[in-house]
């Protein structure tokens, strides 16, 4: 079992502009990349009310939820990674594509491809876009195999850049420390619902889900992105956004 502690990329490793947690700005992304136009984010204003929860179109494919990195987090993370061996999968046969993060201040970037990357998006992007290069390049390679690969796509790079400049607030440096970190919960193809974090030890499965569940459903959410919010108590600088259909 890995003994490490810190598990971000070195101050000397490439950096992104953080990617701020705009639904608009994330659609246009994947869309660059090659993710249907019948697929977009959407906000969600509230894990707990159903009336708020019932404006996103369903099935919800994943939900990518923005939270700070306590002490509370990263204790709990420590413990469990402790326990968990260092994921090496890799092949057409793994039930989820993950990758780990190795760019500075890309946590949100990463969200996003493990969104559309798994489960019923991946059926949703097109063919010889930049998305469907990298998941064929991806597939059989190792997860530092995979991360050397999104290090050297310069169109990955380019679109993120231009859509992380382009947010409702001034944009960090990427070189910024930034205490907010995304996380990915998506149900797969097998009604499983996996936690896809690059700062991991590997893809996590957190439950079995009825095949009427999607990511947004009170299972789901039980046991996913609720956890987050019991551990931090009264901390609020929680936000998240969904994958699901458009509304247009």
């Amino acid at each position: 079992m890995s003994t490490t502690t810190d598990p971000d990329p070195s101050d000397g490793s490439i950096a992104f502009i953080p990617l701020e947690a705009n639904p608009q700005l994330m659609t246009s992304l994947i869309h660059k990349l090659g993710v249907s136009q019948g697929l977009e984010m959407h906000d969600v204003y509230s894990l707990t009310e159903p009336e708020l929860l019932a404006f996103i179109p369903r099935p919800a494919l994943a939900l990518l939820l923005v939270f700070p990195v306590s002490a509370a987090y990263e204790s709990h993370r420590m413990a469990e990674d402790t326990l968990t061996e260092e994921y090496h999968g890799k092949g057409p046969s793994e039930p989820v594509l993950w990758w780990r993060q190795t760019i500075r201040n890309a946590c949100g970037l990463m969200g996003l491809l493990h969104a559309v990357s798994n489960g019923p998006a991946r059926a949703l992007i097109e063919e010889g876009s930049t998305l469907d290069d990298l998941l064929k390049k991806s597939v059989n390679l190792t997860p530092n195999e995979r991360s050397a690969l999104l290090e050297k796509t310069p169109e990955l790079a380019a679109a993120h850049r231009e859509a992380a400049s382009g947010g409702d607030t001034a944009a960090p440096n990427a070189e910024d420390d930034v205490d907010l970190h995304y996380v990915c919960f998506v149900k797969d193809n097998d009604n499983q619902l996996w936690e896809l974090d690059g700062r991991r030890k590997g893809p996590i499965l957190r439950g079995q889900l009825d095949s009427n569940e999607d990511a947004l459903s009170a299972k789901a959410l039980s046991l996913g992105a609720l956890k987050f919010l019991e551990r931090e108590g009264e901390d609020l600088r929680f936000s998240a956004v969904a994958l699901a259909g458009a509304t247009d």
